[in-house]
């Protein structure tokens, strides 16, 4: 397939090194290092570079690579990427494999290194060897839409948008309305389980839904199959990856027709979400997480993103404001299901993990979406968390860190990094009120 990036090249290896030095300059040694570990370890040990010139992403501790984890474990390098193309030709790279697999199957969230066979469980329905995983989420199709418009609009370079770019670039507007009545979708996912979030109830059709405009997704960003159909962030994503697909359609193709298609589509997602998706509350109107069109309304927050806490960073252009300082409010407190608190920590966290349960991620996005005090606060409070390894985890035990999930889990790692360097952003700006638009995040 091709060789792990073991040797960086000179220019990468600079930019790395003084992002960790600038880090220890703001947040000090022991982050720093664990910064420059992280940002280091993500190129070397992750990414796969193949014969064909793209590039394979892992997550660490899975031999798989999803469209949403190759995306995000790229977020803190975008910053860079205009003054260092070695770096934008890695990143360029992973664009074209994330691609490849749209193109082959748009309804998988994750991928083999080639027809290897392996699959998370080998008696699903889908067989294809390519295949590790074939869990249908929106996010997934809006996720190399992201990172290939943020390659472009850093470097300027238009390589990564061929005949198969915009063949991919069709089929995610035609797949994300084809679901806004999934119904007559061929869909379907069903797996041998006892564990009702692994797979989808009515034979593999999921739960019932009624036409919302909303697009349908059968699983979270977290992998668990939704309660209900029309999951609320995910809509909102899409709707700002789909101006992402009408920038590139009218730009770079000077294709007009998909451009309008696109631009229209993510309009209909976004009322959609206003008709449906913002429910009343005390404070007032808020964010559901999922609805289902027919009365169905769950009121919640996962720690995977895009979440509801995370629109600033992957929808900012297509939110509402208002609402969505009401739902963090509701997000970040007891009110929220998944929100936890122990002795050490608290945060948001999700039911794919053990209960009681807190994921960095979810910290790092709220430092992230936060003011400059709450990124050096969570930065510090994710550092003193890593029990003991100098790894960020996939979630923790808010009272005892030593407690984890997943000892390596490039995503939270990261994130991490995006966090840290927002934070020497706050610094060299004096604290001036922080815009994630300008961080590298890829939306």
């Amino acid at each position: 397939m091709g060789a792990v990036t073991t040797g960086l090249d000179p220019a990468i290896e600079a930019v790395l090194a003084d992002a960790a030095e600038r880090v220890r300059a703001v947040a000090g040694d022991r982050v720093g290092a664990m910064v420059g570990d992280a940002l280091r370890r993500t190129l070397t040990d992750t990414i796969t570079v193949g014969a064909d010139g793209s590039a394979f992403v892992i997550t660490g501790d899975i031999p798989a690579m999803w469209m949403r984890d190759s995306t995000t474990q790229l977020t803190p390098y975008l910053r860079f990427l205009a003054g260092c193309p070695p770096l934008a030709d890695l990143v360029a790279a992973v664009v074209r494999r994330q691609l490849a697999c749209l193109d082959h199957d748009p309804y998988a969230n994750a991928f083999n290194d080639g027809p290897t066979g392996a699959h998370y469980d080998p008696d699903d329905v889908c067989d294809d060897p390519h295949v590790w995983e074939q869990k249908y989420e929106v996010d997934s199709l809006a996720y190399p839409v992201t990172l290939a418009h943020r390659l472009w609009r850093s470097t300027g370079r238009t390589d990564v948008f061929d005949d198969r770019a915009l063949r991919v670039l069709r089929t995610v507007v035609r797949q994300l309305r084809a679901e806004q009545r999934h119904d007559d979708s061929p869909y379907r996912f069903s797996r041998s389980t006892t564990i009702p979030t692994e797979t989808l109830a009515r034979d593999g059709r999921g739960t019932p839904v009624g036409y919302t405009g909303m697009t349908w997704s059968g699983f979270r960003p977290s992998d668990d199959a939704c309660t209900y159909g029309y999951n609320v962030p995910a809509n909102l994503f899409a709707a700002q990856a789909l101006l992402a697909v009408a920038e590139i359609a009218a730009d770079v193709y000077r294709d007009p027709v998909l451009a309008a298609e696109a631009r229209g589509l993510s309009r209909e997602l976004v009322a959609g979400v206003a008709e449906h998706g913002v429910v009343p509350a005390p404070g007032g109107p808020v964010y559901a997480y999922e609805v289902d069109g027919l009365g169905g309304v769950l009121c919640m927050d996962d720690a995977n993103t895009p979440s509801l806490l995370s629109l600033p960073l992957g929808a900012p252009d297509v939110l509402d404001h208002g609402v969505y300082e009401r739902t963090r409010r509701f997000v970040l407190s007891p009110a929220n299901p998944y929100w936890f608190e122990g002795t050490v920590a608290r945060g948001v966290g999700s039911p794919h993990t053990k209960p009681g349960r807190v994921w960095p991620i979810a910290l790092a996005v709220e430092g992230l979406t936060g003011t400059p005090e709450d990124r050096e606060r969570l930065l510090r409070l994710i550092a003193d968390t890593d029990g003991g390894t100098g790894r960020v985890h996939e979630s923790l035990d808010p009272s005892d860190p030593t407690q984890f999930s997943r000892p390596w889990f490039s995503w939270a790692d990261s994130m991490f990094c995006e966090l840290a360097l927002a934070v020497v952003d706050d610094a060299a700006a004096g604290d001036a009120p922080h815009d994630p638009r300008t961080t590298g995040d890829p939306a």
